[in-house]
């Protein structure tokens, strides 16, 4: 039997000092993940330690996150399996080389909804150029234009929610299924459907189904967003109080 498991990192694994409830000086914290600067920003408890060295024992580990390249190769952990990059965007293989197979099926589909994204996203940015604070930004990794994603210097999922809910919500590439939206703290995205996370992790599980004869797949994550791929696996592990955590626990 061999075993998986596909884990979210951002709030998962690490988490912004803001999110740990304690101080940069906790000597229990572990600085993960760092700025383009080198500045740590995102620190494991010492659960979340043990979290990971009891997975690095009998796990073989594959993240699936939002970040692209870049801040990928900021997080100091030594993963050696396959990597899921921007939502689902982008597969690195063990050499962390472009899963030439999962690129080509991404690049004849998006260019249907590139002209959509592009719609919406110059309604977001006017918007955005009315009040202060906004932070929009389109991600492109690997010389590609993914999605948007939304930031505000405020932080906080309220002030996000006025765009998404005046803006995104009802713009008519949403409300016909070209485009889809995500908003967990201060962090709202628009992303083609084809970007998800779900589709990357199943075509990851039908190689290793391949290459294995019995598997045992986990599946971990925080986000409403990190629940179609979770699903997929045998287990789920999901963080208190999380988005996800909380969704599950008050669904009657």
């Amino acid at each position: 039997m061999q075993n998986y498991i596909f884990l979210d990192l951002d709030d998962t694994l690490f988490q912004t000092l803001r999110k740990c409830d304690t101080d940069a000086e906790d000597p229990r914290l572990q600085a993960l993940a760092f700025l383009p600067d080198g500045t740590a920003n995102s620190f494991a408890t010492h659960k979340q330690q043990w979290l990971w060295q009891w997975l690095a024992q009998g796990f073989k580990i594959v993240p699936v996150t939002g970040r692209d390249g870049h801040a990928f190769k900021r997080v100091n952990l030594p993963f050696q399996e396959e990597v899921v990059l921007n939502h689902g965007a982008v597969i690195l293989d063990r050499q962390r080389v472009i899963d030439p197979v999962w690129m080509d099926k991404m690049l004849q589909a998006l260019p249907a909804y590139h002209e959509k994204l592009m719609a919406i996203w110059q309604e977001i940015i006017t918007y955005c150029s009315l009040y202060n604070g906004f932070k929009p930004r389109l991600v492109v990794d690997f010389d590609i234009t993914w999605y948007g994603v939304i930031k505000h210097k405020d932080g906080t999922e309220a002030t996000l929610k006025t765009l998404l809910d005046s803006v995104i919500k009802p713009h008519p590439n949403i409300l016909e299924g070209s485009l889809y939206w995500h908003l967990n703290g201060n962090n709202l995205a628009v992303l083609p459907k084809i970007i998800n996370k779900e589709n990357a992790v199943s075509y990851l599980i039908d190689g290793y189904e391949q290459q294995h004869q019995e598997l045992l797949t986990f599946g971990a994550g925080d986000s409403k967003s990190d629940a179609p791929f979770i699903s997929l696996c045998d287990y789920a592990l999901i963080p208190r109080n999380t988005q996800l955590f909380n969704m599950l626990a008050f669904a009657e």
